[in-house]
């Protein structure tokens, strides 16, 4: 075929040249001679006389090679048509009866069940259908896939933290009849992470690893989890349930999400179509490329903390050896030092905390205050080790060495790497959602939305502040928050998000800060302070509120008239010894854009009104009235 196509292409032009030279030589001719061209006889042509035969019969012979060469290559064409529309049906016959299978598709349950008995009745011929019965059990809704969950979910929420859970909440709030799957790779039901690194180490109950059960500041009994699991549906049952209902379906990752489908595939290969879905994936903790490449001996005697899992395993490690080092100072490891110092008499444990920082907290807290953080840390029982670079780590002598920067070796028997989080954005790839290149996590519009039908909430969403800006934010406030608006807005609310959202640190009972905007030490601050009461801690805070997650109390209150209080302020505190309670202010071209108050509970509606006005004020001493400090 391919031969006569290229006879075909060279022989062409050369047919189209002689033709065209004929006719010149016919209009020479006439124009000469000024009569008609003699017509010739068909032998004296072909004698081949003087005066263009040879032309003609040139002509001939190319005309003929032409038309043979197309007839040989539409004969080889409809033989090969033919010969592939053969092979075509043949393969079609010898599927085993498709057509019956993509009809029970379209039938319900009760369709298939009637076709179904006819085809085995002798024992032999049962082996023949078998496989036109294993394509419509598929989509069926009556039978479990493999993975034994629904194969549709209308909606759909990967990840089982608080953003889910809020949102799962939200959705059902609004849409009574919503049936709602949630996928988490935790083996756990959805649970409240802030326990983790404070009440829980306070327990006196010894058990408390196992049961997850702790009081809290106010003395009050709860759950690390939001609900029992009685609260759920089996994710079996979630599409026959009456009025709908959550199901958890726990230990499965979500690997791969179709976007044009609508549909997300399990590390099980189990594939589940959504309606509206959200990606609430939170993140990863971070750790340090020293750790990591220090080999085996050294990552097994270091912790990663994040989960319920790592939690039991530290409280378990941290009553069997001499000596624990935390590398951290921010919230994180600036609790679980506390936590720890606490237990450091008991259990004869030394309790290491290091950072690059001057101070605990200091990218957060102004130096004087960070300082004096510091000093409360030691207090608690801990030996805090500033402007510390880890430069090496290794395993010598059944003890993990730290190498510092500054020449300082540290030999501990394990280590708790407290070094931030990383927004986990492993979808991004496969569902071609967009990752901001400043701050990491998936960016959504002020609806949170990443596409028309997908939502992101939590850690993992990068959102517009429609007064600081584009932002991310890794507190449990705004995991609530945003995963309840999320909710709210995959029922058809569709409502921006402006919510300014909190967040709490506690150094145990007696000292911990609320705030709530850009705090951040690099920038200008400015901080009033007044003598603390006995009602003045976290402890007296939650007695107040009836809440040990005071986020859930502050997130709902909204600031209406604030009357300053009347007591008159002292001057600005910058260098003072003390700090019993106080607001400080972080200002950005004179504006309030971060505010922390410092062991100062229930006022967080006024500072996020504050902010929210985005005003400046030529008086700090003013503001700091409206929180009422002063008054006892």
């Amino acid at each position: 075929m391919l031969k006569c196509r290229t006879v075909w292409e060279k022989l062409a032009p050369l047919t189209r040249k002689s033709s065209t030279l004929c006719q010149q030589h016919t209009k020479k001719a006439v124009l000469r001679n000024g009569r008609g061209p003699v017509l010739l006889q068909r032998a004296q042509m072909s004698a081949g006389p003087p005066g263009g035969a040879n032309e003609n019969i040139k002509y001939y012979v190319l005309v003929g090679g032409t038309l043979l060469g197309g007839a040989v290559y539409a004969y080889s064409t409809v033989r090969g048509d033919k010969r592939r529309y053969q092979e075509r049906m043949d393969e079609i016959s010898s599927r085993p009866n498709k057509g019956t299978g993509e009809q029970a598709e379209a039938q319900t349950a009760a369709a298939e069940a009637a076709t179904a008995p006819p085809v085995p009745t002798p024992a032999p011929a049962s082996e023949t259908p078998a496989p036109a019965r294993e394509a419509p059990a598929e989509p069926a809704p009556t039978e479990p896939a493999p993975s034994q969950v629904l194969e549709h979910a209308p909606y759909l929420l990967i990840g089982g933290g608080t953003a889910s859970f809020a949102a799962a909440r939200s959705i059902r709030a609004r849409d009574p009849g919503a049936r709602v799957l949630i996928i988490t790779d935790e083996p756990d039901l959805p649970y409240m992470r802030p326990p983790l690194s404070k009440e829980l180490w306070f327990s006196d109950e010894p058990g408390v690893a196992e049961t997850l059960r702790f009081k809290q500041w106010n003395g009050k009994e709860r759950s690390i989890y939001f609900q029992p699991s009685s609260f759920y549906v089996s994710p079996m049952e979630l599409a026959q349930v009456e009025n709908g209902g959550v199901a958890v379906l726990t230990g499965m990752k979500v690997v791969h999400m179709d976007v044009r489908g609508n549909k997300v595939r399990l590390q099980d290969g189990t594939e589940i179509s959504y309606d509206k879905c959200l990606i609430a994936t939170g993140g990863i903790p971070r750790n340090l490329q020293v750790i990591e490449r220090a080999g085996d001996e050294v990552m097994k005697r270091t912790t990663l903390f994040r989960k319920i899992e790592d939690f039991k395993s530290l409280e378990k490690v941290s009553r069997d050896i001499k000596s624990i080092t935390i590398i951290g100072g921010g919230f994180l490891g600036s609790e679980l030092a506390c936590a720890l110092g606490r237990r450091a008499t008991d259990l004869s444990l030394e309790v290491i905390q290091m950072f690059p920082e001057k101070g605990n907290m200091g990218k957060i807290l102004p130096e004087y205050l960070s300082n004096w953080t510091t000093e409360k840390v030691r207090k608690e029982g801990v030996k805090v080790i500033t402007d510390a670079v880890v430069k090496n780590v290794s395993y010598k002598n059944g003890k993990v060495e730290i190498k510092l920067k500054d020449g300082r070796t540290v030999e501990t028997d394990h280590l708790v790497a407290a070094v931030g989080l990383e927004p986990s954005v492993e979808l991004a790839k496969s569902a071609g959602l967009e990752v901001d290149s400043d701050f990491g996590g998936f960016r959504v519009n002020a609806e949170l939305q990443a596409r028309s039908n997908i939502w992101v909430a939590g850690d993992a969403a990068c959102f517009y502040d429609i007064k600081l800006g584009r932002r991310r934010v890794e507190h449990h406030d705004h995991a609530v928050v945003s995963g309840r608006l999320a909710g709210e807005n995959m029922t058809g609310a569709s409502k921006p998000y402006w919510h300014q959202s909190m967040f709490w640190s506690d150094l145990g009972p007696d000292v911990g800060y609320e705030a709530i905007g850009i705090v951040d030490s690099s920038l200008p601050t400015v901080g009033v302070f007044a003598k603390a009461t006995a009602k003045d801690t976290p402890k007296a805070a939650t007695e107040s509120s009836g809440t040990g997650i005071r986020s859930e109390s502050e997130t709902e209150a909204v600031a209406g008239n604030v009357t300053p209080g009347t007591a008159a302020p002292p001057p600005l505190a910058q260098h003072k010894d003390e700090y019993g309670k106080g607001v400080i202010f972080y200002l950005r071209d004179k504006v309030v854009v971060g505010i922390v108050l410092w062991n100062v509970f229930n006022r967080m509606p006024v500072a996020r009104k504050i902010i929210k006005d985005g005003e400046e004020h030529a008086d700090l001493n003013e503001v700091a009235k409206l929180f009422n400090i002063h008054e006892d």
